[in-house]
């Protein structure tokens, strides 16, 4: 085993055979922060974004944010609804790509995967830019570095998804349900203190918030209306990684649609509790809450805030404040908050490889993302996802307002589309099911999509008004882009497909083969070859020699006489010294003089052992073979002479075959290795 196997073993682990597929199934424990890490870390920040914006009025329009929340939750609870829907009628793990194209059609389909394809590059952009902002406000010496710990922390994550999604859901698991209980705990103990009428205030609960010019006073009318969906729309940034299970439904263990429907339940109850609970506390504790960027707008009696004055997140705030004189709650919570940040980008880790498989499956995306690892995950996908986060976060400095505004389009175009699929779904359906309790049930699903459906259409204008300016016609110019990239993919495969398709003309065989073998001296590799080719009963077959050196051709013509060689030699002449092109004429003229028949070039190779010793060798044969690749009517074999030292790599890869591996003693195969080392096992 080379050392870049032994390096690559280490990090990734030992290969999976693919029937061993089923051992990487999730159960729901194991599932749950698999896939709802991203929207339930949504907690952290869509809150904050909740009263920031209504804070551009001043505190008096905080008393909106419970009912901002209720209707967040209700948003939630209707996607959560349609997609427990989806999961059942498409549990094949294309979620809304499949939904769209099928009912809608492939433009539909291809609008929706661009959609989540830029949600989940977005995601990992977030969501690590979020935890790294949080780290470098924690440890000053990270402060200016916030880019570069982002990247790390992405190549981290793609590491440990390149191992598998069942031992990157276990290592996430731990913390994922540690932010939970944390959460819950902290606003359970919030609303225990608030019930004994013992509820404290927030760190910023002393200060005044100075409004927006042109905001201040009583709000009424258009103003008011445009403010609280602007926040409405900031809030629902709760709703990303929803449909994440819907896109995972083949990671599940059996039986697959009910286990992710009700992980999804799940998923829904915790974070609406979560989302709510947060903001209500918040609100009784007197939070005051502004952009980081304008900080100037809060105030001490009349005076702004010191100019290094640090303002805490909101769940920070609320942690300081419900767990005073135990600091180890507020440690705990803040710790697991950073973490479940920087995890939240899993959920696309899982999602976007799976789609880009369908995507490449279906003809959208390069073949390549659709081949497993050695681990069985879609490593192309996640290496894919892994650089356009990284670019992403270096074009915007990891700052988290700036991505931030880039946000959700996309996935609530996705849930539009996907929810208009299934009332189509339905509908097609109920025209030729004739049971009774089938019906109602349709008709019920139906029914909860088409309520879907409405509320997500009001979301995605509300958020195309108040977030376009803002940053969200980038969101949809990436889509654009993606929309176009995959129709120019599939256009180009299926010109290929019709350009490769078998008719009449391809039974004829050619009328002649002409055979060259190419020549450097007379020596094995040349005579193996000249053997290999005159075997193949070619019509013509003959020796070319490229001359650089006349002294070199007349020992060469020499040598070549001497032997008695039956086959003519071919000189030509480069007076310029290349000896690719003169072959490449030579077998273009041959192929003019008979355009139905074909030149096979036969090349003589070394094979090594060695890695430098092939920069020492073969550097002419793989030149002239690149160019004879694009010469119509050319075929090209190579011929090979083990030299030496490619018994290294022979024995190489023979230890590696008796090489006993986790497996199989119990497969029988350790016996069968036993017996062909003579007895000996090789550990």
């Amino acid at each position: 085993m080379s050392v870049g196997d032994v390096s690559k073993r280490i990090l990734l682990g030992r290969k999976l055979r693919s029937s061993q597929l089923g051992e990487t199934l999730l159960p729901k424990r194991i599932a749950l922060p698999v896939f709802a890490s991203d929207a339930l870390s949504s907690v952290a920040y869509a809150p904050d974004e909740v009263f920031i914006m209504l804070s551009l009025a001043g505190v008096a329009q905080y008393v909106w944010s419970w009912k901002i929340a209720i209707a967040v939750a209700l948003v939630m609870a209707a996607v959560i609804a349609s997609y427990r829907q989806t999961v059942h009628a498409y549990p094949s793990g294309g979620g809304d790509y499949e939904v769209a194209t099928v009912n809608l059609g492939r433009t539909a389909g291809t609008t929706v995967a661009s959609a989540l394809l830029v949600d989940y590059v977005l995601t990992v952009a977030v969501s690590i830019s979020s935890g790294a902002q949080y780290a470098a406000s924690a440890l000053p010496a990270l402060q200016g570095h916030e880019a570069l710990l982002a990247s790390v922390l992405v190549v981290i994550l793609m590491a440990i998804n390149l191992r598998g999604i069942r031992e990157s859901g276990s290592v996430f698991a731990v913390p994922t349900y540690a932010f939970m209980v944390a959460i819950l705990g902290m606003c359970a103990v919030g609303f225990a203190r608030m019930l004994a009428g013992n509820l404290p205030d927030v760190e910023s609960a002393r200060f005044d918030i100075t409004p927006e010019p042109g905001l201040g006073g009583q709000l009424t009318g258009f103003a008011l209306v445009f403010l609280l969906a602007r926040a409405f729309s900031s809030g629902c940034a709760a709703l990303t990684g929803v449909e994440a299970i819907s896109n995972g439904v083949p990671a599940f263990q059996r039986p697959k649609s009910r286990n992710a429907a009700t992980t999804l339940l799940l998923l829904g109850m915790i974070a609406i509790s979560m989302m709510l609970s947060v903001i209500v506390l918040a609100k009784e504790m007197g939070l005051r809450y502004v952009d980081p960027a304008d900080l100037g707008r809060l105030t001490i009696d009349g005076q702004p805030v010191p100019a290094d004055y640090d303002q805490h997140a909101v769940i920070a705030q609320i942690a300081d404040a419900v767990f005073s004189g135990f600091p180890v709650g507020f440690y705990l919570v803040v710790t697991v908050t950073g973490i479940i940040l920087v995890l939240a980008a899993n959920t696309a880790f899982n999602g976007f490889p799976v789609l880009g498989s369908i995507l490449a499956k279906d003809g959208f995306a390069p073949r390549a993302l659709g081949n497993r690892g050695d681990r069985l995950a879609y490593s192309n996908g996640i290496l894919m996802l892994a650089i356009m986060a990284i670019v992403l976060i270096v074009l915007f400095d990891a700052e988290t307002t700036r991505l931030i505004q880039l946000y959700i389009v996309g996935v609530f175009v996705s849930f539009n589309l996907s929810q208009l699929g299934m009332i189509r779904h339905w509908t097609r359906l109920l025209r030729t099911e004739t049971d009774p309790a089938q019906r109602r049930r349709m008709v019920r699903s139906r029914t909860i999509n088409a309520i879907g459906l409405s509320f997500t259409a009001v979301v995605l204008v509300i958020v195309l008004v108040t977030k376009f300016l803002a940053g969200a016609w980038i969101t949809i110019l990436a889509m654009l882009f993606f929309f176009l990239v995959m129709r120019g993919i599939r256009r180009h495969y299926d010109n290929v497909e019709a350009e490769l398709a078998a008719d009449e003309d391809d039974s004829v065989l050619p009328t002649r083969v002409h055979a060259i073998v190419l020549v450097s001296k007379l020596h094995k590799p040349t005579l193996r070859a000249l053997a290999y080719a005159k075997a193949t009963r070619p019509n013509v077959l003959e020796g070319v020699y490229v001359s650089v050196d006349d002294d070199a051709t007349r020992r060469l013509l020499e040598d070549w006489d001497a032997r008695g060689l039956d086959l003519p030699l071919k000189v030509l002449h480069s007076p310029y010294r290349e000896l690719v092109r003169p072959v490449a004429q030579y077998a273009a003229e041959i192929r003019k003089a008979n355009p139905r028949g074909v030149v096979a070039v036969y090349i003589p190779e070394y094979v090594v052992g060695r890695w430098w010793e092939q920069l020492l060798h073969n550097q002419t044969a793989l030149r002239l073979k690149g160019r004879l690749l694009f010469s119509p009517g050319v075929m090209v074999t190579s011929v090979p002479f083990q030299l030496r030292s490619s018994e290294i790599a022979r024995q190489r890869e023979r230890r590696d075959e008796l090489r006993v591996r986790p497996g199989d003693l119990r497969s029988g195969r350790a016996r069968e290795r036993r017996s062909s080392r003579g007895g000996q096992i090789q550990r």
